[in-house]
């Protein structure tokens, strides 16, 4: 039986049940979070806080929940472990870096970043840093990253972005843990992970999670990077800014219509707390949150067409399959 890391220690993948692809507990700006702790406030009421959130998932049904957060997007497992000793949900978490451009100034001279300099290819720090990730744990605490996340958005295939890539692919290749990439569809960069990752690097599409697939309403362009053997995450159901909620459920509703059930995963792109968004905006994105899916998703697509076996299979069997590299 293929076994999973997560925060509280491996887990079977029979185990699973019902998966969220792309979530997150906390998503923070270190700098900012350290520097003005003001709107953060207490570090015991917001864990707290989280604790009753990922207990309403459980609720709901939600019994594995993936933490997408990596470098860049404020990871701290430390207060990840905290809750995790409290909801019975599984936590996965991820390591990765996520810039929409340059790399970190970390890595500006190291790496590949010095082979002009040196007249030769170094290697990039990244990939041994993923991989101790993976196999030792992160930052000292035992808790073995599942998943590898990198990101390119409408910026497109910038050098940072693709060397962040690259090491994403090698530790892939190395380890065998599945992938989430962070696309914009509208810019149909899914086409640069395949190019890069894939014909470039040698990864199965198929261990690749195609992140936010569902921002576009293009089914052509999905059908398409599902052909090509991708899993498209249709994952942020709740985010109504540049979208609609009929729009996202019509696009799933029409990806099942096709064929497409088994390339499919579900999930929100929620979190307990996120410091990219002023507090008073998230009151107008009152579906924002780990229970949406069941909520509002479901019963919209069930009148009007999609089974419940259909979508149960979205949430329970295609995630378990894609960890088990089936």
């Amino acid at each position: 039986m293929k076994q999973l890391e997560t925060v509280r220690g491996p887990i079977d993948a029979a185990d699973l049940g019902v998966t969220l692809m792309h979530e997150h507990v906390f998503v923070l700006t270190g700098d900012i979070h350290e520097n003005y702790p003001t709107e953060w406030g207490s570090e015991d009421d917001r864990i707290a806080d989280a604790v009753q959130r990922l207990h309403g998932a459980y609720d709901a049904g939600v019994r594995t929940m993936v933490d997408l957060t990596v470098v860049g997007l404020g990871r701290y497992i430390p207060r990840i472990q905290r809750i995790a000793e409290q909801v019975p949900i599984n936590l996965m978490v991820a390591t990765g870096v996520y810039t929409y451009d340059d790399v970190p100034f970390f890595f500006h001279y190291r790496g590949p970043a010095l082979n002009e300099m040196v007249g030769a290819q170094v290697p990039d720090p990244m990939v041994d840093m993923f991989i101790t990730d993976i196999r030792d744990g992160i930052a000292g605490t035992g808790v073995k990253a599942g998943m590898l996340k990198c990101a390119i958005d409408q910026q497109g295939l910038t050098s940072g972005v693709e060397r962040v890539m690259r090491a994403i692919a090698k530790a892939h290749l190395e380890t065998g843990t599945p992938i989430t990439v962070h696309t914009h569809p509208g810019s149909r960069t899914g086409l640069d992970v395949k190019r890069v990752m894939c014909d470039e690097e040698g990864v199965d599409p198929g261990r690749i999670v195609l992140g936010h697939s569902g921002d576009t309403s293009d089914c052509d362009h999905l059908a398409e990077l599902a052909d090509a053997g991708f899993i498209l995450g249709m994952d942020r159901f709740g985010i109504n800014l540049d979208t609609t909620f009929e729009a996202r459920a019509d696009t799933l509703i029409e990806m099942v219509r096709r064929g497409y059930t088994d390339r499919m995963v579900l999930s929100q792109d929620a979190s307990c707390y996120i410091d990219w968004v002023e507090p008073a905006v998230m009151t107008a994105l009152s579906q924002w949150h780990y229970t949406h899916v069941f909520d509002d998703v479901l019963p919209y697509v069930l009148e009007r067409g999609v089974t419940k076996e259909q979508f149960d299979a979205m949430l329970v069997e295609v995630p378990r399959a894609f960890f088990e590299g089936r």
